[in-house]
C-alpha cells in the first residue's frame, strides 16, 4: 500500500494523513471549493478539487472520488467518518475497481447500517436488547398495541437513523399517532427511508460504547469502553475513557458482547458497538458504527494504540500483533468536541471567520483540528472545529487538564462549545460520575452558563486588582 486517498475533509482527513505519513504512505486529499485553503489540502502529497461547496456536489460523489483515485494510482481509500464512511455501495464500488476500502466489507456495513437488520443479526448471539419490536411499523393501531405490551414511555426510532433524527419519546398513548407521523416524515427526509420501530424508553440511560478491532485472520479484540453520555440533541459533546461506572466484571461482559456483535456480521477492521445502560447497570445493544469514531483519540490515549494504523494494517491483510491479554487500561482521557455553536442560543451553529484562533498545547494535551486563524467556518458541513483531548494518570487529572486547556484555547469570530465544556468539567454531577444522557436537560441552561461566566469575570477582575496593588506596593518599597 503506497498511496491512500482520504475521502473526507477537516480534522479527520488530517488525522488519517498524519498516520499514513508516519507509515511511509503517500496521501491524496480531495476538497470542495469551500475547502481550497484548508490544512488537509496543504498537508497531502497530492490534492484534487472534487466539486462545489455543498457535500452532495463534492464529498458525497462516490463514483467521482473513485475515478480520481484511479487517475492518481491510489491503492486504498480511507473514508474517515461521516460522508461515505458507512455507505456500502461506495465500499463495494471501490473494491470492484481494485481499490482497497479501509473499513469493513460492504456486507457488515449493510447489516449494521439498518438498526432492524442489526437486531436481527445479533439475535442468535444472546446479546441483551431493549424490549421492543424488531420490525418496521407504520400502522398507528399496531404501534399502540405494541406500546401497551412493553409499557409507556416508549421510543420511536428510525431504522436508518443516527444523530437523533427520526427519534421521538412518547409518554402516553394519546401522543403516539402524531409523534409517529413526525418520526416517519423526519426519517424519510433525512435518510430516504421512513421505516421506524418501537422500543421501551430507558429512563436514565448512560451511553457506553466498546471499541472493537478484527483482522482478516479471524482475530477479534476489544479496546475497552468509552463513556459518551454528555450529549445535546442526542449527539455527543464530551467523551471519556474509561467509564467511571464499569468494574472489571462488567467491562469483560460488555467487551465479550461487543465481540459477539462484530462476529455476527463478519466484521473486519475498527468498529464500535454502542450500548445503553440503565440505573441497575443492565446494558442493552443499541447499534454498531462500522467506521472510525469521532472520539477514537481517548481510546488511543488509554491503550497506546494508533487505531488508524491498525485500520491500515488490517486492510493490508496483516494479523493483529496483540491479543486481548496484552491490552491494559493506562490512565484516563477526556475529549471535548469543539463545535462552532452558541451554547447560549440552544447550540445553534455559529459561522463566520476565525479572527483569532490560538490552540492549547503541552504534555497530556492533544488537539485534532482542521482550521487555522483567518479561515472561514463554512455553513455546508458539520460545525466541528476540533477535538480537544486531555490525558492524565487519573480522571481528576484529565478533568483539570481539560479546564486549563479550555482556558488557553482562544477563538474569536465564532461562538464555540468551549464554555459548555468547562461548565461540564466543573459540574459536581460530572465530577462525581453521577450523570446520564439527560445531563444537559437536568443541569444545563444558558442562564446558568452566563452566571458562571460572569462569576469568573468578576473573580478575574478581583485577582487583577489585587495583583496591580501588590505591584504598586513593590514599586514604592525603598531599594537598598
Amino acid at each position: 500500500m503506497k498511496k491512500i486517498l482520504v475521502a473526507n475533509r477537516g480534522e479527520i482527513s488530517l488525522r488519517v494523513m498524519k498516520t499514513a505519513r508516519k507509515m511511509g504512505i503517500k496521501t491524496v486529499a480531495i476538497f470542495s471549493k469551500a475547502d481550497r485553503n484548508a490544512p488537509h489540502v496543504k498537508f497531502a502529497d497530492e490534492a484534487v478539487c472534487i466539486g462545489e461547496a455543498p457535500s452532495n456536489q463534492s464529498y458525497l460523489l462516490g463514483s467521482k472520488i473513485i475515478q480520481v483515485a484511479k487517475e492518481h494510482d491510489v491503492d486504498a481509500i480511507h473514508p474517515g467518518y461521516g460522508f461515505l464512511s458507512e455507505n456500502a455501495d461506495f465500499a463495494e464500488e471501490a473494491e470492484k475497481n481494485g481499490i482497497t476500502f479501509i473499513g469493513p466489507g460492504s456486507k457488515a456495513i449493510r447489516i449494521m447500517g439498518s438498526k432492524l437488520a442489526a437486531k436481527d443479526a445479533v439475535k442468535a448471539y444472546d446479546i441483551p436488547m431493549v424490549p421492543g419490536i424488531d420490525e418496521a411499523v407504520t400502522d398507528v393501531e399496531k404501534a399502540k398495541r405494541i406500546a401497551k405490551e412493553i409499557g409507556f414511555p416508549i421510543l420511536i426510532k428510525a431504522s436508518a437513523g443516527g444523530g437523533g433524527k427520526g427519534m421521538r419519546i412518547v409518554e402516553k398513548e394519546s401522543e403516539l399517532g402524531d409523534q409517529m407521523k413526525r418520526a416517519i416524515s423526519e426519517a424519510e427526509s433525512a435518510f430516504g427511508d421512513g421505516s421506524v420501530f418501537i422500543e421501551k424508553y430507558v429512563g436514565s440511560p448512560r451511553h457506553i460504547e466498546i471499541q472493537v478491532l478484527a483482522d482478516t485472520h479471524g482475530n477479534f479484540v476489544h479496546l475497552f469502553e468509552r463513556e459518551c453520555s454528555i450529549q445535546r440533541r442526542h449527539q455527543k459533546v464530551v467523551e471519556e475513557a474509561p467509564s467511571v461506572v464499569l468494574d472489571e466484571k462488567l467491562r469483560k461482559e460488555m467487551g465479550a458482547a461487543a465481540i459477539k456483535v462484530a462476529k455476527a456480521c463478519d466484521y473486519v477492521g475498527v468498529g464500535t458497538v454502542e450500548f445503553l445502560m440503565d440505573e441497575q447497570k443492565k446494558f442493552y445493544f443499541l447499534e454498531m458504527n462500522t467506521r472510525l469514531q469521532v472520539e477514537h483519540p481517548v481510546t488511543e490515549f488509554i491503550t497506546g494504540i494508533d487505531l488508524v494504523e491498525q485500520q491500515i494494517k488490517v486492510a493490508r491483510g496483516e494479523k493483529l500483533a496483540f491479543g486481548q491479554e496484552d491490552l491494559k487500561i493506562k490512565g484516563h482521557a477526556l475529549e471535548l468536541r469543539v463545535y462552532a455553536e452558541d451554547p447560549m442560543e440552544d447550540f445553534m451553529p455559529s459561522v463566520g471567520t476565525l479572527e483569532r484562533y490560538r490552540t492549547p498545547s503541552g504534555e497530556g494535551i492533544r488537539l485534532d483540528d482542521g482550521f487555522e486563524e483567518g479561515m472561514e467556518v463554512p455553513i455546508y458541513y458539520d460545525p466541528m472545529l476540533s477535538k480537544l483531548i486531555t490525558y492524565g494518570k487519573t480522571r481528576e487529572e484529565a478533568i483539570q487538564m481539560m479546564i486549563s486547556a479550555i482556558d488557553s484555547y482562544e477563538v474569536a469570530g465564532v461562538k464555540t462549545t468551549l464554555p459548555f465544556g468547562k461548565f461540564v468539567c466543573e459540574h459536581e454531577a460530572f465530577r462525581s460520575g453521577n450523570f446520564d444522557t439527560h445531563f444537559v436537560k437536568n443541569y444545563y441552561s444558558a442562564e446558568k452558563l452566563a452566571s458562571k461566566i460572569e462569576e469568573e469575570s468578576e473573580l478575574a477582575g478581583i485577582i487583577a486588582i489585587k495583583q496591580y496593588l501588590k505591584d504598586q506596593e513593590i514599586t514604592r518599597l525603598p531599594h537598598n
